[in-house]
């Protein structure tokens, strides 16, 4: 079979990561880029001997594309998806599919309409000791779960947010529950299924930012497991962690470094062989800048050649977005709120 031509939207830092992961897919393979500033789109498509475009309507009228990537800023998410639509091309679109819960609705029903398959980067999932977490919690080791927990305390000083106006708004990106430890809440979800409710609080501690650069939230599963978030980007003077502990009651594991990519604790009351091995085959990513990216790519492709749904297709970006609205509407409320819901207060994706 041809390989699936995939066009980026975008040529900021993640389009890089992107690039650098279709490298190494089999089947798939990187076609063309295409960026309002079109310096910056000669810059990456040089490295990859692709053309470069200033609009995504001449990429796609003159270049063979079989997927289009939208790797804009998280604001401009879901209208870039739905004006791409159009072309009748398959989608991926970087965390988050939208910021309001109205918008990602709306992509997924177009999508559905047009017969497009949607995909939201969650390349976290394919961590190597995050895998291994997985299988475990489908074998059933864990047994009854009992609670599950993320840390993200990570460092963005004042000019990581000045150097790109849109950050750290509610209009365009959201604070620090959005955009740095978005994939740690859709990592908790994903381990511990379906939330009941959340009770969460927020503050803007050191960034001068419209949204918030701490927060923190207690969460009720529907399994009666609970959950803890913390999550900050007031981390001085440098990142410590970005981590997810899962505890059972016959089991706990714990996955740490920087984006839940480093095993740490591996502790089951029945022990099996291949606990003897998880850490050196499983203990952290193999090195390569994009790697993961690379994995959650090879996944689009696996998924488009097989006709088969993708691990994380529309409905579940949804997922995850719709309980970051339930966190920001919980912090502006100040009461316990319930999945699923409408939001009222939540400011994500308004304008100030």
């Amino acid at each position: 079979m041809a390989d699936l031509r995939f066009g980026l939207i975008g040529c900021s830092k993640i389009a890089r990561k992107h690039a650098s992961g279709l490298a190494g897919v089999e089947g798939g393979q990187l076609a063309a880029v295409c960026d309002l500033d079109l310096d910056r789109a000669r810059e990456l498509a040089d490295e990859y001997d692709v053309p470069a475009y200033e609009s995504y309507e001449k990429m796609v009228q003159n270049e063979e594309i079989d997927v289009l990537s939208v790797l804009t800023p998280s604001g401009h998410h879901a209208r870039h998806a739905m004006d791409v639509v159009r072309f009748g091309k398959h989608i991926v679109v970087e965390k988050p599919l939208a910021l309001r819960l109205e918008d990602a609705d709306a992509v997924i029903r177009a999508c559905d309409a047009k017969g497009i398959k949607l995909f939201v980067v969650k390349q976290n999932r394919y961590n190597a000791p995050i895998q291994a977490l997985r299988r475990a919690l489908d074998d059933g080791r864990f047994g009854r779960l009992v609670m599950g927990t993320i840390r993200v305390r990570w460092c963005r000083p004042q000019p990581y947010y000045d150097a790109a106006p849109w950050r750290g708004t509610w209009e365009m990106d959201g604070g620090v529950l959005t955009n740095q430890a978005s994939h740690h809440i859709d990592m908790l979800e994903w381990m511990l299924g379906d939330v009941d409710s959340v009770t969460a609080m927020t503050a803007t501690q050191l960034a001068d930012i419209e949204a918030e650069d701490t927060g923190v939230a207690i969460l009720r599963f529907r399994s009666g497991a609970l959950g803890v978030i913390e999550a900050t980007t007031a981390t001085r003077p440098a990142d410590l962690e970005g981590s997810i502990s899962i505890l059972g009651e016959k089991g706990s594991v714990v996955v740490g470094g920087f984006a839940m990519d480093k095993l740490e604790t591996w502790r089951f009351t029945d022990p099996i062989p291949e606990d003897e091995r998880v850490f050196e085959e499983h203990g952290t990513n193999p090195e390569g800048f994009g790697w993961n990216h690379g994995r959650y790519l090879a996944g689009v492709v696996d998924a488009l050649r097989d006709g088969r749904r993708g691990l994380v297709d529309g409905l579940e970006g949804r997922r995850s977005l719709e309980l970051i609205n339930a966190l920001y509407e919980s912090a502006e409320t100040g009461r316990e709120v319930p999945l699923r819901f409408t939001p009222k207060r939540c400011r994500l994706g308004l304008p100030s």
